[in-house]
């Protein structure tokens, strides 16, 4: 929750929109394009959409060996989410 409230405070422009949490709990991102992200993609892809930093730090994910390390931590973290 207090991610998409950090979320909600740096989009400006509206764009991001959230919906309830999903069980088992999931980030999932869908563009203008109807394209779906999941995981650390979809945690790229809502960076992409706020401001100039958080979008540069988003575009990373797009370099391979960021992603693909980026997918990895985001899958270990998401098992381990009963301990956050």
């Amino acid at each position: 929750m207090a991610g998409a409230r950090w979320v909600q405070r740096r989009d400006s422009r509206g764009r991001i929109r959230l919906v309830p949490e999903m069980d088992p709990p999931t980030l999932t991102a869908e563009d203008a394009g109807g394209r779906v992200f999941t995981g650390a993609a979809a945690v790229a892809r809502v960076l992409r959409e706020l401001s100039a930093p958080l979008r540069v730090l988003g575009a990373l994910y797009l370099v391979p060996p960021v992603g693909w390390l980026a997918d990895r931590y985001y899958r270990r973290v998401a098992r381990r989410r009963a301990w956050w």
